[in-house]
């Protein structure tokens, strides 16, 4: 493996799922911007549950890198609503490069991917879920393959692969990230499941390496933040530089 390892995709077509608060869709973003730099990348959102962290959100940061963001636009761009828009479902039945699907969390969120089952049946796709050991019903063996269970069920179509994505936001230390992929590898070997790749915070960059963990790492830059964290972060920043509300 070389010092680059990096993962891509089997398919042209990638589902991201999980519990709600699992990073499904830093994650997701995260995956587009890297896959974007070597074919074309589109991404759809289909989170219809958390109004907080969807990837339409980043959508003016993924366009730069030349993403094809699809998402309501006008007045439904910030509903909370089931809309699976005509564009996703013609992207999933064709077009080049990647196609990304962020999916909501947990087997609600995963239920909007069934009135697009039909569309799956005769194409072939990865669906990932999402893994971090630090939420709660995540953080054994049993909790995740529950959760698999009931999204699979939910959404008629099988996760293919996991992801390792367990982090304590800005607390998370190497020793953090590398607890959660022994959790995922044992939920892999308990559901004969790939653990696809793990994800790690740019920052501990140099704390390990792809070859030491023996998986490909996606390197994360958090660029979803809920507006409370965004105001707090403003505010910081105003009173660092003597700028007054």
């Amino acid at each position: 493996m070389g010092s680059n390892l990096e993962y891509l995709p089997e398919h042209r077509i990638v589902l991201i799922v999980g519990n709600y608060g699992s990073g499904k869709t830093e994650v997701a973003v995260n995956l587009a911007i890297q896959l974007s730099e070597r074919q074309n990348v589109a991404i759809a959102d289909l989170d219809v549950v958390n109004p907080y962290f969807r990837c339409r959100e980043a959508r003016t940061e993924m366009e730069n890198f030349g993403i094809r963001v699809i998402n309501p636009d006008g007045g439904y761009e910030a509903a909370d609503l089931p809309i699976i828009l005509p564009e996703a479902r013609g992207a999933v039945l064709g077009g080049d490069g990647a196609l990304i699907l962020d999916v909501g969390g947990d087997d609600v969120g995963a239920r909007v991917l069934s009135s697009l089952a039909d569309v799956f049946s005769d194409k072939s796709y990865t669906m990932l879920q999402v893994l971090n050991a630090r939420r709660p019903f995540t953080d054994t063996v049993e909790g995740c393959l529950k959760i698999k269970s009931e999204i699979e069920a939910a959404s008629r179509l099988r996760v293919t692969g996991l992801v390792s994505n367990t982090h304590l936001l800005e607390e998370t230390d190497a020793q953090t990230v590398l607890e959660g992929l022994r959790l995922a590898r044992d939920v892999g070997k308990a559901a004969a499941l790939p653990v696809s790749f793990m994800t790690a915070c740019e920052d501990l960059r140099g704390e390990f390496s792809a070859e030491a963990a023996g998986c490909p790492i996606l390197w994360i830059r958090r660029r979803m933040l809920p507006p409370w964290k965004l105001k707090s972060m403003t505010d910081r920043a105003g009173r660092r530089l003597g700028i007054d509300d």
